[in-house]
């Protein structure tokens, strides 16, 4: 029994999602989870399949109208979904379509708008191929590569958001054709053809959906981090590039555990020269302790580790 009607939840069984949303089976399969769950919850059979739980429930939620979140969402988990996916709708429910559809229209008559019918829905393939295709070659290795916390310069995910549209748009316009234009018997396999056109229209448009609501906004905040830790990163190099040499020298002498009067002794400078260095110093990179200074003398091979003790 459903525990919640708002949303699923891991202390779900598994069987519960399936009888209240058969649809959720295409979810199970793109899970690689086999069948023989007996009474087991969302959270067990994830857990033992290496599945992320929010991932999971955030997918069967959305496809099934209810309440769900993406603020825990993996990634990696998402892709591979996504891509098992295509997978279904490439390799097997448009060649199942076409399979079906030729057979029902050659049993009533090969006419010219028969050809045209099967050509109609050839070049929708196709379309949905390129689509797809788009997403496996360009979108998700670029997603990839920023969960390695690499930035792309030529490529945002809002040009993918831009332009990311349903295909399932011309399938309908097959669809009606039959239903309101094209005269012919409802034969078993004609009904077959066209029940099936409409299941997948409606996987296609589910799968629309997680990519719009769930992938995207999820990819949005990643790239908001991986850039802002590529722009600090670029801001310390730069402002160590920018530090002159008596600068380093002066952070090298405080790393050693100088004081400013030491260090003034040292170079012979005065002490309000020292100290005016020391502010600059604390200003470019943003550094007003001795131990932050020492730590980034360091990782910046103005000092070796060796010669100094951290304090």
């Amino acid at each position: 029994m459903i525990k919640s009607s708002i949303k699923y939840l891991a202390a779900d069984r598994i069987r519960d999602l399936v009888e209240d949303n058969n649809q959720l089976l295409l979810v199970l399969n793109r899970f690689h989870i086999p069948f023989g769950f007996g009474d087991k919850t969302v959270g067990e059979i994830c857990d033992e399949r290496g599945i992320d739980c929010p991932t999971f429930l955030a997918i069967a939620n959305l496809i099934s109208g209810k309440r769900f979140s993406i603020d825990e969402i993996e990634l990696p988990t998402l892709l591979s979904y996504l891509r098992e996916a295509h997978s279904y709708i490439l390799d097997f429910r448009l060649p199942d379509i076409r399979e079906t559809l030729v057979s029902a229209v050659h049993q009533q008559r090969l006419d010219d708008v028969a050809v045209h019918i099967i050509k109609f829905f050839d070049e929708y393939a196709d379309e949905v191929l390129s689509h797809m295709d788009y997403e496996d070659k360009t979108v998700f290795p670029y997603i990839e590569k920023l969960l390695k916390g690499i930035p792309t310069k030529d490529f945002k995910i809002s040009d993918f958001a831009s332009k990311h549209e349903s295909v399932v748009s011309k399938l309908n316009e097959l669809k009606d054709i039959f239903l309101q234009h094209y005269s012919m018997p409802n034969t078993r396999m004609l009904n077959r053809a066209l029940f099936n056109i409409s299941a997948c229209g409606e996987d296609l448009v589910s799968h629309c959906e997680i990519e719009n609501v769930i992938l995207i906004p999820t990819v949005e905040a990643l790239e908001k981090n991986v850039y802002t830790a590529n722009h600090n990163q670029k801001a310390v190099v730069s402002s160590n590039q920018e530090l002159s040499q008596r600068e380093k020298d002066i952070i090298r002498l405080v790393a050693h555990g100088l004081a400013n009067k030491e260090i003034a002794d040292k170079l012979f400078l005065s002490f309000h020269t020292i100290t005016t260095y020391r502010k600059n110093i604390s200003a470019k990179l943003n550094i007003h302790s001795t131990a932050a200074l020492t730590i980034y003398a360091i990782l910046h091979g103005i000092v070796d580790p060796k010669e100094i003790e951290l304090k």
